[in-house]
């Protein structure tokens, strides 16, 4: 009986990978390029990242439906630090992703770093907000994250350009969640400085060329792979799976499964579990 049960979770496990990488595979085909099939009404997410604003759409079926993304510096290890720029790249977004969809975007969830006083979680409603788009839900990260993963009993890992935010599940419930600084803005800052080349620069070479200079950040992975050990206090959560696109690096993951010494989960197109999530939750 016990071998069956363990028979049973394995397979629960590999559909739900199955699960996620159809829908992130599927996702990943409709930047700027709507589905003309959907079900029912449209949800709408919007990410605000270090390094990107991504607003994403899933029909009433749940289906990934569009996305798209503006590159922009307007917030900072998840605090709004241009207000008035993020409201220019959401109302941007809006309405290119209006003219797309053939439809107004009326409201839209958004979501923040689990750490984040409660008043810089409210700019990111506000931003919404002023960009004419009303904010229908505002949670974590992390929660957004796992609203696509639907982890049970794991870790999951918000890495981003400024922070890395942690979820420890069991029973289909949080039990944790921390944030700590430390995410690709600070790989762009080691990879700049080993090529002497401007960090915005460093940022696209890490994107397109990562594999090729996975030595020079294997350091900086190693540093988020140990706040990841601390904030799950040093104990094994099981699965820990990777979300973020900070780490869309080939061999990543096998760096961070070596210095954790647990089973790590990395997923093509990670970029798009948490905003695909925040629209999702």
């Amino acid at each position: 009986m016990l071998m069956r049960a363990k028979s049973s979770k394995a397979a629960t496990g590999a559909d739900s990978a199955l699960r996620v990488d159809t829908f992130l595979t599927l996702a990943a085909s409709r930047l700027c390029q709507p589905a003309q099939e959907r079900t029912g009404a449209l949800r709408f997410g919007i990410d605000l990242g270090t390094a990107t604003i991504v607003l994403t759409a899933i029909d009433e079926a749940g289906a990934p439906v569009y996305w798209n993304f503006v590159r922009e510096r307007v917030v900072r290890d998840g605090v709004v630090v241009d207000f008035q720029g993020a409201v220019r790249a959401v109302a941007q977004l809006k309405q290119m992703s209006e003219a797309a969809l053939g439809q107004t975007i009326d409201e839209a969830a958004t979501a923040h770093p689990p750490a984040v006083p409660l008043s810089d979680c409210r700019a990111c409603a506000y931003v919404l907000q002023q960009a004419g788009i009303e904010c229908r839900n505002l949670m974590d990260e992390v929660t957004a994250a796992n609203a696509l993963l639907r982890v049970q009993n794991g870790a999951v890992i918000d890495v981003g350009g400024g922070s890395t935010g942690v979820g420890v599940f069991a029973d289909g419930e949080l039990r944790t969640l921390s944030d700590r600084a430390g995410g690709g803005h600070h790989l762009d800052l080691i990879l700049a400085g080993a090529l002497r080349i401007p960090v915005e620069e460093a940022e696209v070479h890490k994107r397109e060329q990562g594999a090729g200079v996975l030595a020079v950040l294997r350091p900086g992975i190693e540093r988020i792979a140990a706040s990841v050990q601390l904030q799950c206090a040093n104990v094994c959560p099981g699965m820990v799976h990777l979300a973020g696109g900070a780490l869309q690096i080939s061999g990543a993951e096998t760096i961070i499964e070596n210095y954790l010494g647990w089973k790590v989960r990395n997923y093509q197109h990670a970029e798009l579990i948490t905003p695909f999530g925040i629209a999702v939750n």
